[in-house]
């Protein structure tokens, strides 16, 4: 079982794979040159919110592999601290390939057995967990494995002194929107902090808005809507909207990620709802940008002059720099 060393703000719980992705947003069958990084959901936020400055820690396990070693040196070098990832020799690292084309990015994952699918519900000590101020966790993990599930399920239900942040994402991939719905609803009705998108709410349960996302989501503090490149909402005691700034989309996959840390952020820092989707739409528009799942975030300076914009000239907001 993981044990704590130093406290973190955030501990993000995950399984990161070996992304191989086209160095240039071509199909991949196409692509003469690719890169080779490490991608997963929850490590993706621990590495935009190091990015942001905040203290942060990711746990998992990877094989004894190459890819491995690769991975949690790579988020180790991000500034996450890697102490909690434990190393199987009898499981390999998973490995999945981004292949962008004109009608989006698909993703092939070859994660089978992997040794992340192996953790269980006695993966991490109490005291691990309540040292952050903020776990966070995603849907993708229970999708893994029976002893996943049990993984999730306990960190859930069990007390806690920190607020639980679940992020839906929901992947086909793994399970079929009709085995995956209620797992995912009865998991985030758990949770404090809620993320999903419209379309992924959409096509789990049916609903048609943010209100009805909020309707079927009725016990978890705050549950945040994420309307593609239209607008997000944060719905708790008060109903919050901000629009998504405009952006040229290089390539999506990561974005949602991206603005988790971002929101993530502005709650650490005490911020209200409009400040925190703002920071997360500001993430997910960088992200947006790039083939990569995490890039370097805008610099501080500026992030605050976006952040600071009045209602109209954050409507005419151009992720370019220009306003």
């Amino acid at each position: 079982m993981a044990q704590l060393g130093n406290e973190a703000e955030v501990l993000c719980l995950g399984e990161t794979m070996s992304l191989v992705a086209p160095a240039a947003p071509v199909p991949l069958e196409e692509a003469p040159a690719f890169t080779l990084s490490a991608g997963g959901a929850e490590s993706n936020v621990a590495v935009h919110l190091a990015s942001l400055g905040h203290r942060v820690r990711w746990a998992s396990r990877v094989g004894d592999d190459p890819l491995g070693r690769r991975v949690v040196g790579s988020i180790a070098a991000a500034g996450v601290d890697t102490g909690l990832v434990e190393v199987r020799s009898d499981a390999p690292t998973g490995v999945y390939f981004k292949d962008p084309g004109p009608d989006g990015t698909r993703v092939h994952y070859y994660r089978a057995g992997s040794a992340a699918s192996t953790m269980d519900q006695d993966f991490l000590a109490d005291e691990v967990i309540d040292a952050a101020r903020v776990l966070h966790i995603s849907g993708i993990t229970p999708a893994l494995s029976e002893s996943c599930d049990r993984l999730i399920r306990r960190l859930l239900t069990r007390p806690r002194r920190a607020p639980i942040s679940f992020d839906v994402n929901h992947r086909p991939a793994l399970w079929s929107a009709r085995q995956a719905a209620p797992v995912l609803a009865e998991l985030a009705q758990l949770a404090d902090v809620v993320f999903v998108g419209l379309d992924e709410a959409a096509a789990l349960w049916g609903v048609k808005t943010a209100e009805d996302v909020r309707k079927l989501l009725d016990s978890p503090v705050t549950v945040v809507v994420k309307d593609g490149g239209e607008a997000a909402h944060a719905l708790g005691e008060r109903s919050t909207v901000v629009p998504a700034p405009s952006v040229e989309v290089v390539e999506p996959v990561g974005a949602g990620d991206a603005f988790a840390a971002g929101f993530l952020s502005g709650v650490l820092r005490g911020e209200d709802d409009q400040r925190c989707l703002r920071r997360g739409h500001l993430l997910a528009a960088h992200s947006l940008r790039s083939t990569e799942d995490h890039t370097t975030p805008p610099d501080a300076e500026s992030l605050e002059r976006w952040l600071s914009l009045d209602q109209q000239r954050w409507g005419a907001l151009r992720f370019d720099g220009s306003e």
